[in-house]
């Protein structure tokens, strides 16, 4: 166990080292800085003044020398300053992470509760017409598109409330605050649930199959007991992987559903640095997206061995 540990944490950090370098390179690639941004939108250029503000940046050093004052940052904390706003990176990203993190995490609630119940009564009434119904809502939730679906939820709460939800970043109360992410956090979460119940369903038709399913209800085990105790818990470990895979998708893949709520989370802001050039703060986030899937990944593999004692981490 100690040495899978091992391997593991120094797989994750050679991961982490390739897509720094990923990030640092595919920004220096695509044509135009925060320098050209800035004389573009003024309308003339001042070779001087363009050179200044590039050395100020340290912009005008080497590709490695960039690179390694950035590593060098991280690694004692220091992100650097936005190029925009001119104040520290670290201040710039710390309050929008909180928000993202409650929509996330809400969101991915949502799915599990939803998801896997739905798809073990699917499974457990396969072909009846509670089983078509929920295959049919699973469908619909991944067809439609997040952006239109929450565009559906405003109006239909507008319809019902006769207002818009507007985002407080501090909410009243525990309830307000519910409430307030409750709303963007269905519109992402029904297409994860989907994903999820779909997913539960067949996994848990593969297991019903099994042999010991069959002995169990021979053995005069409760339907009740056969489906969670026995079927539910081994069709478990592709649920997981897909829980982890959305838990990771959701913190860096809320940009739409942030814009049209008007939520200022990481995920727009990530949009908006990234038009500006804002290297700094594009290179930070991204990284720490980064580091919550690879992160999300070992929790997973961790699980894995949690919910079937048969996988041995150490060999």
């Amino acid at each position: 166990m100690l040495n899978y540990l091992v391997r593991r944490l120094l797989l994750m950090l050679l991961t982490l080292f390739g897509i720094s370098m990923i990030i640092f390179a595919l920004l220096r690639v695509v044509p135009g800085n925060i320098v050209d941004v800035l004389f573009d939108a003024a309308g003339f250029v001042d070779p001087a003044d363009k050179q200044k503000i590039e050395k100020d940046l340290g912009l005008d050093q080497p590709i490695p020398v960039q690179y390694a004052t950035w590593i060098g940052g991280l690694a004692r904390g220091d992100l650097g300053y936005s190029y925009v706003s001119e104040k520290p990176a670290l201040a710039e990203i710390l309050p929008r992470i909180p928000i993202t993190a409650r929509l996330a995490g809400l969101a991915l609630l949502f799915s599990i509760v939803l998801g896997i119940p739905a798809g073990v009564v699917s499974a457990v009434h396969q072909n009846t017409r509670i089983d078509y119904a929920l295959r049919v809502v699973s469908l619909a939730g991944l067809s439609l598109p997040a952006f239109w679906l929450g565009l559906l939820i405003l109006m239909a709460w507008v319809a019902l409330f006769g207002s818009i939800p507007i985002f407080n970043q501090t909410p009243p109360t525990l309830w307000d605050a519910f409430v307030m992410y409750s709303v963007p956090a269905a519109a992402v979460g029904l297409r994860s649930s989907a994903l999820i119940m779909r997913l539960t369903r067949s996994s848990m038709l593969e297991v019903l199959r099994q042999d010991y399913i069959r002995t169990a209800r021979s053995k005069g085990a409760s339907e009740t007991s056969v489906n969670y105790d026995h079927a539910l818990k081994n069709a478990m470990l592709p649920i997981v992987t897909v829980i982890g895979v959305e838990a990771a998708f959701l913190i860096g893949g809320l940009i739409v559903t942030e814009t049209v709520f008007n939520i200022p989370g990481v995920a727009r802001f990530l949009v908006e640095a990234i038009r500006w050039r804002d290297f700094p703060i594009v290179q930070n986030l991204v990284m720490f997206i980064a580091v919550i899937v690879v992160v999300t990944n070992f929790i997973v593999d961790l699980l894995y061995a949690a919910l079937d004692p048969r996988i041995k981490l150490a060999a």
